[in-house]
């Protein structure tokens, strides 16, 4: 780690830069690395060999002295499913799915907060904080149980239970707030100045897309160093986009792939502020050339949508994912609520795979951009998966349907069997 670039202005910072957001016009800040440097000492037949299998094991390209401070459990190393079947809805023929679902809290925020806990731990932090519509609340209170870290979780009061329940059984102190997710954001980040606690907040910490990024690791290591073509991403507050989109850049800078891949933001019809953002700047063709974006606005709207988890007013990296979409060549799309939770059920039947509303958003947003002749039917595809769908079991009841009811009797239970 060499320091830090403002993604909005192109300001560059020292290592030693001890602030959250860029002093000259508050953008978020991306960590920079010495690429080169890095490109010569490694080891191209045992690239990362971290002493980790997880996450971690990609040491080099993070911003620790070591990973002694990272927490124990397991964080990343998910699969990644050929999903031949589910594909064939959209006549996709080379199409997977990364299952993030299989971390320790169920969900792809583990990343960023292993990697938060470990900064934290570092730096001699004893308090970290920040505002989650839920799974990264619980994902933090998850890795600060871990490594024994005080842990303090703001949420909006309408968090689905599941998820508030996660953050309370991990020990964390839990403050439901009345309003939106923004709301919390901006309480949590005026009580984390006051108190001097390490805010961990999407967007606004940059080393949350450090650990966002080695999900990109992974995809490209577990199909043998090759890019995907194209990596749609469910996106909300853009930091989990911009974070696919920079450890593929990564990756490409240290001669580790060949080509970038196109990455895709798909979006609730009802919480589209990235979406509309790309699709505005594309339609005027006023798109920056360099490292100055400070023109680009992403405005804010008004969400509503069964997606919690990508539910977001005024989304915190939101001009960090426009750059990821717009630098890759990817596309951007919406999805309406019916749509989101007709995929949960296509995924489930099509892999075996259970995802809450915010992953089905990206099959749902996928299947429209195929069926609209945007994406090539034979391109490999990534479709993330965030989430595991435990996190939300009432939108899931909404399309599942009823069991059938039988008397408790061989005879009844085998007439309910004729049918398939």
């Amino acid at each position: 780690m060499i320091g830090y670039q403002c993604l909005v202005c192109g300001k560059e910072f020292a290592a030693s830069f001890d602030g959250y957001v860029c002093s000259a016009c508050g953008g978020n800040l991306d960590v920079r690395y010495d690429l080169a440097d890095i490109a010569k000492r490694l080891d191209r037949d045992a690239p990362f060999l971290g002493g980790r299998t997880d996450q971690f094991k990609y040491a080099a390209l993070m911003p620790l002295d070591s990973i002694d401070s990272a927490p124990p459990l397991r964080v990343g190393a998910t699969p990644l499913y050929p999903v031949p079947r589910l594909g064939a809805l959209a006549s996709l023929t080379n199409l997977y799915l990364k299952d993030e679902g299989l971390n320790p809290s169920q969900s792809f925020k583990d990343r960023a907060s292993a990697m938060i806990i470990a900064r934290a731990r570092e730096t001699g932090v004893r308090v970290v904080a920040g505002a989650s519509t839920g799974n990264a609340g619980s994902s933090m209170a998850c890795m600060s149980a871990a490594a024994g870290v005080s842990c303090v979780v703001f949420v909006p009061e309408t968090a689905p239970p599941a998820k508030i329940a996660q953050l309370l059984i991990y020990g964390a102190r839990v403050l439901a707030v009345r309003g939106t997710y923004d709301d919390a954001f901006d309480l949590c980040a005026r009580i984390c100045e006051e108190k001097g606690w390490f805010n961990r907040n999407t967007g606004f910490n940059p080393f949350t897309r450090e650990g966002k990024k080695t999900a990109s690791f992974e995809i490209c290591e577990q199909l043998d160093w090759h890019a995907p073509d194209r990596v749609i991403v469910p996106t909300g507050d853009g930091n989990i986009i911009s974070g696919i989109w920079k450890g593929m850049k990564d990756l490409y800078a240290i001669g580790l792939i060949d080509r970038l891949p196109r990455i895709d933001c798909a979006q609730a019809e009802g919480s589209a502020a990235v979406s509309r953002a790309i699709d505005a700047l594309r339609h005027s063709g006023d798109i920056p050339t360099g490292s100055d974006w400070s023109r680009v606005k992403v405005q804010p709207v008004q969400a509503q949508t069964c997606a919690d988890s990508i539910a977001v007013d005024d989304p915190r990296d939101g001009l960090a994912a426009v750059r990821a979409v717009i630098e890759s060549g990817g596309e951007a799309v919406t999805a309406s609520d019916a749509e989101i939770l007709d995929a949960i059920r296509e995924v489930a039947r099509h892999t075996g795979v259970f995802v809450e509303p915010s992953c089905a958003c990206a099959w749902a947003g996928l299947r429209k951009l195929a069926e609209a002749g945007r994406v090539d039917p034979d391109q490999r595809i990534v479709c993330l998966m965030t989430g595991c769908g435990l996190k939300d079991i009432q939108n899931a009841r909404k399309v599942a349907g009823d069991p059938i009811t039988i008397d408790a009797d061989l005879d009844a239970a085998l007439a309910a069997l004729n049918g398939p």
